[in-house]
């Protein structure tokens, strides 16, 4: 089969080879899949950097998510069949950037049939890490206010689409007006391009001095920094990453005076802690589906071979919402 491999760590551009390997065979209790649609995420970006907080051993296939077919089942799976249809989280090193991939049966879920295979493939990371965030590390109530940052990013577009799932007034701020126009289409109540206004003034305006009841922050750094500026009594500010490059210190004295809170989301932790409330979400991300209260927004629809230019792309902090990638 065809995949894409890095053998020596760097930008993806540069470390990125397209190769001919041997294809993949399922152990016990693991699937076979042919890869229908897999997204890049900014994972696979810092993947290809060696600065994720995996680090599998080189060469290795990037890919952190897909829709495939199950074209072989190990010994022991029972709960999918030869030809069905799934999403799911490859296994490192053989990631999703390849014909071929390796899926555990229990990092695998059925496609909701509402959603065709690059929609179906950004629903695991994203809208899994969105649902967790503002329904188990906190409890998002309908009339209450959440902000996002990187609104027009992969995580930061899931949480755009819960919000307004769970009936609160959402508001995002991106980088860049083409981002602006991603981030209404998803339904955004306020979208601020934080290249042409200061976020902060806007949302205190916007919310009337009060402040906002959420927080979702994948980017930290300055972002947090002002987020903890217009957060309101009882606020709570969800953290997502550090997408920005920089790891706040958050001043606590200053949580304590004003009466918020500071958590932190790992959503790989669930795997092993809590692997049905895993697909207790999934099951709740189909129900959404089928209503048409989510569903990602694809930008772009590439071909498997521009893998390497696309994950340029978004490290570059270039692209516009979800870029899924077909073989």
């Amino acid at each position: 089969m065809k995949a894409w491999r890095v053998h020596e760590l760097g930008e993806p551009r540069e470390v990125l080879r397209f190769e001919e390997v041997a294809d993949p065979e399922p152990d016990t209790g693991q699937l076979l899949v042919r890869v229908l649609a897999a997204p890049a995420n900014f994972p696979d970006v810092l993947l290809c950097r060696g600065e994720y907080q995996i680090k599998p051993p080189l060469p290795f296939t990037p890919g952190v998510e897909l829709c495939g077919e199950v074209v072989a089942i190990g010994a022991g799976v029972t709960r999918f069949d030869v030809g069905d249809r799934v999403i799911g989280t490859p296994n490192l090193p053989g990631g999703a950037f390849a014909e071929l991939a390796v899926v555990e049966e229990a990092n695998a879920f059925p496609a909701p049939a509402a959603l065709d295979d690059t929609e179906a493939s950004a629903l695991s990371i994203g809208y899994q890490t969105g649902w967790f965030a503002l329904h188990r590390r906190t409890s998002l109530l309908p009339g209450e206010t959440l902000l996002v940052h990187a609104a027009a990013g992969g995580v930061g577009s899931c949480a755009v689409q819960l919000g307004k799932a769970a009936g609160a007034t959402v508001i995002g701020v991106v980088g860049g007006a083409e981002k602006a126009e991603y981030c209404r289409a998803l339904g955004a109540d306020l979208v601020i391009d934080r290249h042409a206004e200061d976020f902060l003034p806007v949302v205190k305006e916007f919310t009337g001095g009060r402040g906002v009841d959420v927080v979702y922050d994948p980017v930290g750094g300055d972002a947090y920094a002002k987020s903890t500026k217009c957060i309101a009594f009882e606020g709570r500010i969800l953290v997502i990453g550090f997408a920005g490059g920089t790891i706040p210190q958050p001043a606590l004295n200053h949580a304590l005076i004003k009466n918020y809170s500071i958590i932190g989301l790992h959503w790989g932790l669930y795997k092993h802690h809590d692997p049905q409330a895993i697909q207790d979400c999934h099951d709740e991300l189909t129900r959404l589906a089928a209503n048409r209260a989510i569903k990602p927004l694809i930008s772009e629809r590439l071909a498997l071979t521009e893998v390497a230019d696309g994950l340029g792309r978004l490290g570059d902090g270039s692209t516009v919402g979800r870029i899924v990638f077909q073989p």
